[in-house]
């Protein structure tokens, strides 16, 4: 059974990554969600084991500190820390599954250290926008608002080091485009497969 690939998206705070990615769910079979740790409150409507795994700051370093399971990343972004279990990821893959990990910046940098991650940053069309949306949502404080659209700049200027960019100008395009590059990503890796059982033969 060939594995499944491993997809990071990653995207400045109120950008629409989360949306994009619910959305994507339902088009397209055969694709898991990692669910993530994370020491944060959460946020309205946001479910534990769902959403995220909400853990205290004690139990996420327990859980960091395993080996050799721990975490494939972690990273602290705005105060909370946020990590992926390394060994629910690797069982998803196993099965042959699709896997998506919604992760910063420092988390795909650290995933590329251990493994060979499909790579997709999520973009606002301008700063502006990405400012009207974040007060529009409602959940941060005006404090929070300025220290995400602070760091949203240097996150902006990590989006090179991934394959593939996405403008979020529009939501059901933005879909659209993610979709097509995951479909093109499971036919790259089925041929592939299908050379190395070539070569085999």
């Amino acid at each position: 059974m060939a594995e499944g690939i491993l997809l990071v998206v990653s995207a400045p705070s109120g950008c629409g990554k989360t949306t994009i990615l619910k959305k994507l769910m339902t088009k397209i079979s055969n694709l898991e969600f990692s669910v993530s740790h994370t020491t944060r409150q959460p946020r309205r409507g946001e479910q534990d084991g769902k959403d995220y795994h909400f853990v205290t700051e004690e139990e996420f370093i327990a859980l960091r500190d395993q080996q050799p399971s721990g975490f494939l990343e972690w990273a602290e972004v705005h105060g909370n820390l946020y990590g992926t279990s390394r060994q629910a990821v690797e069982e998803i893959v196993a099965t042959g599954k699709d896997v998506v990990l919604d992760i910063d910046i420092q988390g795909a940098d650290q995933v590329r250290e251990n493994a060979n991650p499909v790579t997709v940053f999520i973009s606002p069309p301008t700063p502006e926008e990405l400012e009207r949306r974040l007060r529009k949502r409602g959940t941060e404080t005006p404090e929070d608002i300025d220290s995400r659209l602070a760091n949203a700049e240097s996150e902006m200027a990590a989006a090179s080091r991934y394959r593939y960019l996405i403008i979020n100008d529009e939501l059901e395009q933005a879909v659209r485009d993610l979709q097509a590059i995951v479909v093109a990503e499971r036919r790259r890796q089925n041929t592939a497969q299908v050379k190395r059982s070539v070569l085999k033969d």
